[in-house]
């Protein structure tokens, strides 16, 4: 069986790092570093120091994974809907996530100055991660297609090796945030036995059920997967 982690059902609505992409995605003519670090202060006084700390913890865990600077740029763009390239601004992705992570602890030291960030413990259960990869991997094809012929976002032909590099090298906490963006970016269809597994993966994880199914999944009743 899979072990349930440590709750986070307080966050109602995607949080973390993808939730702060499902944030700046909504902005249409979002273009520069500027607009999206305004953004995220916005959102982090909305949402309080708790939603800035998930927010740096992901972004920490991103920045200095093994992951390649290719593999990080395709998971961020595909997140963000390439509202903003880091790319196209002159920055790498690194350093890139490094503003991020500096925009959080900024907010979070504006109520407690000693904060130090750390990384949260990585995933207990490594049949978690099992479970995220078997889901990559079944909407892969659907997926695969979709970041190429997307008239809403740039192609990205390498999105679904980079979601499945993402799970195992971040764990299915992050990973399977990621690629429930994705999947929601792209609208891939996807029938009612997946979406209950997505879902028992949410509840494994201790998420809020509108985590995962939060209006923006392509669920169609008639599709067996």
């Amino acid at each position: 069986m899979i072990a349930t982690v440590k709750p986070r059902d307080d966050f109602d609505e995607d949080f973390g790092l993808t939730g702060l992409t499902k944030y700046l995605a909504m902005h249409l003519t979002l273009r520069d570093e500027a607009a999206c670090l305004d953004l995220a202060e916005r959102l982090f006084e909305r949402e309080g120091p708790v939603y800035a700390q998930e927010v740096l913890d992901d972004a920490r865990r991103l920045e200095r994974s093994r992951l390649p600077d290719v593999t990080l740029s395709t998971l961020w763009l595909a997140a963000a809907r390439a509202r903003f390239d880091p790319a196209g601004a002159g920055l790498g992705i690194r350093a890139w996530l490094r503003r991020v992570e500096d925009t959080c602890a900024a907010f979070v030291r504006q109520d407690e100055p000693s904060f130090s960030p750390s990384l949260s413990p990585a995933d207990p259960d490594p049949g978690l991660r099992t479970a995220v990869l078997a889901e990559v991997r079944g909407v892969g094809p659907a997926l695969a297609e979709a970041a190429v012929t997307s008239v809403y976002v740039p192609p990205l032909p390498g999105l679904v090796p980079a979601l499945a590099e993402a799970v195992d090298e971040l764990g299915a906490d992050l990973g399977f945030r990621l690629f429930l963006r994705a999947v929601k970016v792209y609208f891939v269809p996807i029938g009612p036995a997946r979406l209950g597994r997505f879902e028992e993966i949410g509840r494994r994880l201790g998420y809020h059920e509108w985590v995962v199914e939060d209006g923006n999944l392509n669920i169609w009743s008639d599709l067996e997967d």
